[in-house]
């Protein structure tokens, strides 16, 4: 008859090598379960105050400071470009033509969806050139609502755009500048006819537009896609914004804005306008972006995670998210001085004779073709386009030298070793 000795009597190095004591696999698996907990714990602690130190799945996780680029000089442009001509929907230019012939209509903005379209038209009483108004219409042409009232004086058409979802408007404008009529004293007033006795019928009751602030400098202006809700995004008086881009999502808005004496400085030097890049969310708060001032209007990445600009030769790319964003400057001098020499070299006949008729100063030394960036498109996000040319706005607007390259993006070397 065989007697089991006490459990507390056996010792390992008497076991044979597959057995082990159950104390041995207990202490063994909690050792285990806590080196798991451990390194899930600091996976986890990693994930939350460390966001940048994961290997991203896209390219929207990456962040503006650890991004690379390849630029290739002299592509083709972009599709799907907006025309320089201002185009009009024929069915809002027939209800002009017909009924609103002392209002010249400058052009239409279609909703993406297709449904309904904005008027933009300037009046008769309207000495400026540069300041229209707003009237919402469906897309086959009928009246729905006029959207500005008469003491705010919108400017810069191409600053009226829709999100990408249809439910919201955007646009600038400024107090109008024109007198408004003062109301007569009531003891001077006429005494109103009977109806029966009126010699031509009474007039017709303007809209009634709800109050709204309205400021000395340009601000930004949204509405929902009926036309009411109207209120400034934008309070800064002082300020001029401009070059108004919304978020594929939806989610914010990017301007440009500068003050008013650096507006009114480039305006006194033909230059184009240039502002400092400012991310705008829906509720009015704003964030600036860069203190330089930038000259080619601001864009979305497609995903809506970064916005980017220029900067003469140099392209700035910022992170949209609020919580610790980082930003990127991308300098482009060397490769467009390289390109351009080369540009000039194969096309020297062409560009010598175009040289010779335009008015573009040229430095000592550089290319002809050597411009800064005037416009950036981003139809993908591995893909951003930039376009160089030269532009004066002397007597009219100019522009030459017009090229196109692409910055192709991807992460740094460092962010896909992690």
């Amino acid at each position: 008859m065989l007697v089991a000795r006490p459990r507390s009597k056996i010792h390992a190095r008497s076991l044979s090598p597959g057995l082990i004591p159950n104390r041995r696999i207990n202490r063994l698996i909690a050792l285990a379960l806590i080196g798991i907990s451990a390194f899930m714990l600091g996976t986890s602690c990693r994930r939350e105050s460390d966001p940048q130190g994961l290997r991203p799945r896209q390219l929207r996780d990456v962040p503006a400071n650890k991004l690379a680029f390849r630029f290739s000089a002299d592509v083709e442009p972009p599709t799907g470009l907006t025309g320089e001509e201002a185009k009009s929907i024929s069915a809002i230019q027939d209800d002009f033509d017909a009924r609103r012939k002392d209002e010249a209509l400058l052009r239409t903005v279609a909703s993406p969806d297709g449904q309904r379209a904005l008027a933009l038209y300037g009046t008769a009483d309207e000495s400026s050139t540069t300041t229209f108004r707003i009237d919402l219409y469906s897309s086959d042409g009928n009246f729905i609502r006029n959207i500005t009232p008469p003491n705010l004086a919108v400017v810069f058409q191409d600053s009226v755009i829709w999100t990408s979802d249809s439910n919201y408007i955007a646009f600038v404008g400024r107090r109008n500048a024109q007198p408004q009529a003062s109301p007569t004293p009531f003891e001077t007033q006429p005494e109103p006819l009977l109806p029966s006795a009126s010699p031509t019928p009474m007039p017709t009751i303007a809209p009634a537009f709800a109050p709204l602030q309205v400021f000395s400098t340009e601000q930004v202006y949204v509405c929902n896609r009926d036309g009411y809700d109207l209120r400034p995004l934008t309070m800064r008086d002082g300020l001029i914004y401009f070059g108004l881009s919304w978020a594929p999502d939806s989610h914010a808005l990017v301007a440009l804005a500068c003050k008013e004496s650096e507006w009114n400085q480039r305006e006194s030097e033909y230059k184009t306008p240039a502002g400092r890049p400012r991310l705008i969310l829906t509720t009015g708060e704003e964030r600036l972006l860069d203190d330089q001032l930038a000259e080619a209007p601001p864009v979305w990445s497609p995903d809506s995670s970064k916005v980017a600009t220029a900067f003469e030769v140099n392209i700035g790319i910022y992170d949209a998210a609020n919580k610790a964003p980082t930003q990127a400057r991308i300098a482009l001098r060397e490769q467009l001085l390289t390109a351009s020499a080369s540009f000039d070299e194969k096309s020297s006949g062409k560009k010598k004779e175009q040289a010779n008729s335009n008015a573009a100063p040229i430095s000592e030394g550089l290319p002809v073709s050597f411009n800064p960036v005037v416009r950036l498109e981003w139809p993908a996000p591995e893909k951003l386009y930039v376009e160089t040319a030269y532009v004066s706005l002397r007597s009219e607007l100019i522009k030459t030298f017009a090229r196109w390259h692409t910055l192709s993006l991807s992460p740094q070397a460092a962010v896909l070793r992690r």
